[in-house]
């Protein structure tokens, strides 16, 4: 059995992510420097890596629940998350649903974003399963450009102990700038759907983020980060709007809060002296 969806238009979406640090650092420098501009460059530069990761993650979360949702429901659903230009096609075999996620040669998102290339995303065709094991892979994927090779596995479990959807994601990824540079990022998160579930508008989901991650850059330099408080994303903000995350490189670590709930792209950083520097969090300019 062979299905294609086409999905409807969408007129906003805003990032789901979880921030990853680390790269373009001095060379030779074995610290996260108090007050350098360079660390601070490079701080917000790898966002861009951990926007990659946490979006491909999101996209194929998203079009999962939409099946489940169907599968479990009395009427029909339909997410708004993703626009027409991505089509979806699942076939079911032997007890399995293969999905692909096609954004063809070029597709941009209603945040601006712009993909190519296929999400494939496998799972167990058991819709009664209280959890499943979903694995996610890429093909001819690009990201803004960047080409991205790797995948992830996600442990999706349909409710937690608040009884809200929740996922582990294990993801490792490799990427290349159109500049020439490359990076290698993980992740190991998990991510609770708090608001929104099964509304089918992307507005009012609200996810609470926390985990581990690595990135390394051009320099060879590894960087680590690990959530303090979780981190929460919500759909109508393209940042996220609270959380500390606390980024260590060899034995020096600084921490980040992404504030009080307010939507900007404001985060403050504290270095181990107490020092602090209010940083703006950009994500791939144009």
């Amino acid at each position: 059995m062979k299905k294609v969806l086409m999905k409807t238009n969408l007129k906003g979406m805003a990032l789901m992510a979880l921030l990853v640090m680390g790269s373009c650092n001095k060379e030779g420098s074995t610290t996260i420097d108090e007050g350098s501009s360079v660390e601070v460059v490079a701080l917000i530069a790898s966002d861009e890596a951990d926007l990659i990761s946490e979006e491909i993650a999101g996209i194929g979360e998203d079009v999962y629940a939409t099946e489940e949702i169907r599968a479990t429901s009395k009427s029909f659903f339909l997410s708004n998350f993703l626009p027409e230009c991505v089509t979806i096609t699942t076939v079911v075999a032997n007890g399995k649903k293969e999905t692909d996620i096609d954004f063809g040669e070029g597709c941009e998102l209603p945040n601006g974003n712009l993909l190519s290339g296929i999400i494939h995303l496998s799972y167990a065709k058991d819709v009664d399963m209280a959890t499943k094991t979903i694995s996610l892979s890429l093909e001819n994927f690009t990201f803004n450009e960047v080409a991205v090779e790797g995948g992830a596995t996600l442990e999706r479990m349909r409710s937690n102990d608040n009884g809200n959807p929740e996922s582990h994601a294990i993801a490792s990824y490799s990427g290349l700038w159109p500049d020439g540079s490359t990076a290698s990022f993980t992740a190991n998160r998990t991510r609770e759907w708090i608001e929104g579930y099964g509304s089918g508008f992307w507005a009012d989901n609200v996810f609470l983020i926390s985990g581990q991650g690595t990135y390394t850059g051009k320099t060879v330099d590894v960087y680590s980060r690990e959530t303090i408080s979780p981190l929460r994303r919500e759909l109508s903000c393209r940042f996220l709007v609270s959380g500390v995350l606390e980024v260590t490189k060899n034995d020096t670590a600084v921490s980040l809060d992404f504030g009080d709930g307010t939507c900007d792209a404001k985060g403050m950083l504290t270095y181990p002296n107490g020092e602090t520097k209010e940083i703006l969090l950009r994500r791939f300019k144009k």
